[in-house]
């Protein structure tokens, strides 16, 4: 209910926002919640509920595209380095180690610095990370599963390595791949408001609820709700993603139902 909440908000972002992101409303600056708005205003007198509307556009842009995209990465480097093993799999595996040698937000500031602050180049930067642990999962299952018998068959029946992959060794990884992904979504949207609370995200006038965070954190004795009602939207959708991931989980492992039975 949570994501289905935050889709819905970012989606329908225009109708269900009392006022726009960015109207300005100098002489109302910094006034606390109200009948006309909900959650008060920021310095700029601009409607804090709307800010926020608008942000979950941005968090859920980047929990799709950077997972998507790291997906999509790690499943084919995962998939070549677990199917054909040998030097090909040492160099995979060396590269990244080499990747995970670095701490991964310091890593993203490094190449926001390079690139410059903008929400496409957080995507990039996160991309550039978010690879390494899906292709070190999809090659862990890979090394287990192309010893199956089935993919044995299908080794002697000469279909190539490229239709063993996708037929029958995807499929049968995909479930723990999902859980990781949806994890992978809270992760996102985490560093993405880090990134945009440090400055180096989505810039102004975008609201983004890192950089609400950022631009509150200088009236938090005075104004403690610029601050407090952003860090709960991105609390909420974290743990939404979290819960998700648990219950995916959990359908996902065969001993779920078995721990059911038991109980019943």
């Amino acid at each position: 209910m949570i994501i289905l909440l935050l889709c819905l908000t970012a989606v329908l972002a225009s109708l269900i926002s009392p006022y726009s992101p960015t109207e300005q409303n100098l002489d109302e600056g910094l006034t606390g919640p109200s009948k006309g708005h909900i959650l008060g205003q920021d310095k700029l007198g601009r409607d804090i509920l709307s800010r926020i509307i608008y942000g979950s556009r941005v968090s859920l842009k980047v929990g799709i595209f950077t997972v998507g995209i790291s997906l999509i990465i790690g499943l084919m480097i995962g998939s070549i380095a677990g199917f054909f093993g040998g030097i090909v799999d040492d160099i995979i595996m060396r590269i990244i180690d080499i990747f995970m040698a670095f701490p991964g937000i310091l890593m993203a500031i490094a190449l926001m610095a390079v690139l410059g602050p903008s929400l496409n180049n957080v995507i990039i930067a996160l991309c550039l990370l978010g690879w390494v642990g899906y292709a070190r999962l999809v090659r862990g299952q890979m090394l287990s599963v192309r010893e199956f018998e089935f993919v044995l068959a299908a080794k002697a029946m000469g279909a190539n390595p490229f239709r063993i992959i996708m037929k029958h060794l995807l499929p049968n990884i995909f479930s723990p791949v999902i859980v990781q992904a949806t994890f992978g979504m809270a992760g996102a949207i985490v560093a993405e408001a880090g990134l945009s609370f440090l400055g180096l995200g989505t810039q102004p006038p975008i609201p983004s609820w890192g950089s609400m965070l950022n631009e509150g954190m200088e009236f938090i004795l005075v104004a403690p709700y610029l601050t407090i009602y952003p860090g709960l939207a991105i609390m909420i959708v974290v743990l939404g993603f979290n819960f998700l991931g648990d219950g995916i989980r959990d359908i996902l492992d065969p001993r779920y139902y078995q721990r059911i039975h038991l109980k019943k």
